[in-house]
This record gives structure tokens, C-alpha cells and sequence, in this order.
């Protein structure tokens, strides 16, 4: 059995994911091979969300390069071969949870003060596709307009209810860990390819979605209403 391997999330803030961090996970995840991952959060929080300084500084063409790049971080979780098991261990926000909702199982806190939620539509953010398919997948079909649409913070429980992690536990990281072994058992070719059938397509980019990417939503990332909103924010 290969020895499974712990990523964790530092960053600065509550770990906010910039294009250095994100570019130092994605080079973790490449580097584990085929291994189990327990993906996690340094300190009290998983992932906050994206880097919004950096996010309100880009323009255009590095907007379209910084997506690119979440994109990039969420598909080769998604397409691990190998179970990746995310330890929710505080705040998982935005694109802090997409990378969570990446991995095949998610164990929350129980600390209630904990936020988790997709806030992207009520900031005015549009969705990559494949990111958007990544999120729809890992949903319940229940409560997929809720959690998008609304676009709510939810604290750990309600965060169970809506189908956003699979369960809670006092200690996320340890409990991630057990849930890790025990997959690991399962035999590798075996899982690697059900994983695959499951998944198939979800990632997988076509010409008129980039042609959309590239005239329909890197400009919404970089339209002075969504900067102005930003900048209220760091403020």
C-alpha cells in the first residue's frame, strides 16, 4: 500500500489562495503521485477563499492567467487517482470549499463558529464551467440552488444538511485520516478506475466554453462594479 500523504493549506490570512499558494499545492499534488491525500488547513481555518487583494489587483490577461490556475489546482484534486480526503478543519469559503468539494470525502469541525459556503454569486462572481461542474458534482441535486444561488455562509451543522461536507468530527484531521487508511485498503487499480468512470467528463474542457471563458467571464472578474465591491471589502 502507498503511504498516503497530508497537503496542507498555509497561507497568509486564513489561508487565502494567491497564485503562489495555489501554485505550490498544485506542485504538492503532481509531486504525491499516486498516493492517498489528506488535504487540510493550517491553523483554524481549511481556506477562506481566494487571495481579494490580489484578485482586485489583476487585470484582464493575469485575471484570465489566475483562473487558469485555480482551475488547474481543482481539476488535478478532482482527477486524483487515489482517495483525497479533505479535513474541513475551520473556514472553507468559495474557492476555499471548491477545493474541498474536489476531494471524495469531507469531514468538517464541529466548532460552530466555523463558516463554509459558495459566497460567489452574491459577490457577482461567475463560475469557470469547469469549476461550475466540479461544485454541481459533488452537491446533492436537493440543495444545489439553494447552496449556489444564495450563496450563504453556513456554520458546520447546516453545512451538513446541504450535502457540503459528509460528516463532523472534534478532531476533522484525525478522523480524515482514519477515513484515509481505510480507503487506501481498497485495491488501487480498482479504485483509480470507478473514480475515473464516475468523473468522466467533469473536468474536460471544450472550444465554446473557452470561447464563453475567455468574452463572458474573465471580464465580469475584472468589471469596475465587482472591483468596487472588493475594495469595500478590504477596506
Amino acid at each position: 500500500m502507498t503511504e498516503p500523504v497530508t497537503i496542507m493549506i498555509a497561507g497568509e490570512g486564513k489561508n487565502a489562495l494567491g497564485s503562489g499558494l495555489m501554485k505550490s499545492l498544485l506542485a504538492h499534488f503532481r509531486a504525491a503521485g499516486d498516493a492517498p491525500i489528506l488535504l487540510t488547513g493550517h491553523g483554524d481555518a481549511f481556506s477562506a477563499g481566494l487571495d481579494l487583494r490580489e484578485v482586485a489587483s489583476l487585470r484582464r490577461q493575469d485575471m484570465e492567467a489566475f483562473l487558469r490556475l485555480l482551475e488547474r489546482l481543482v481539476v488535478q484534486i478532482f482527477d486524483h487517482p487515489a482517495p483525497v480526503v479533505a479535513a474541513v478543519n475551520g473556514h472553507a469559503i468559495a474557492g476555499g470549499l471548491i477545493l474541498a468539494l474536489a476531494a471524495d470525502r469531507r469531514v468538517g469541525t464541529t466548532n460552530g463558529r466555523a463558516r463554509i459556503g459558495l459566497n460567489e454569486v452574491p459577490l457577482g462572481l461567475h463560475f469557470p464551467p469547469v469549476l461550475f461542474r466540479a461544485v454541481q458534482y459533488a452537491l446533492p441535486p436537493s440543495t444545489r440552488e439553494e447552496v449556489l444561488l444564495e450563496g450563504a455562509l453556513h456554520d458546520p451543522q447546516d453545512a451538513l444538511r446541504l450535502g457540503l461536507l459528509h460528516e463532523l468530527h472534534d478532531d476533522p484531521v484525525g478522523r480524515g485520516a482514519d477515513i484515509l487508511d481505510k480507503l487506501a485498503l481498497i485495491p488501487p487499480d480498482a479504485y483509480k478506475a470507478a473514480k475515473a468512470s464516475l468523473r468522466a467528463g467533469v473536468t474536460k474542457r471544450n472550444t465554446l466554453e473557452d470561447s464563453k471563458f475567455v468574452a463572458d467571464i474573465v471580464p465580469a472578474w475584472v468589471s469596475p462594479d465587482l472591483k468596487a465591491r472588493l475594495s469595500a471589502m478590504l477596506r
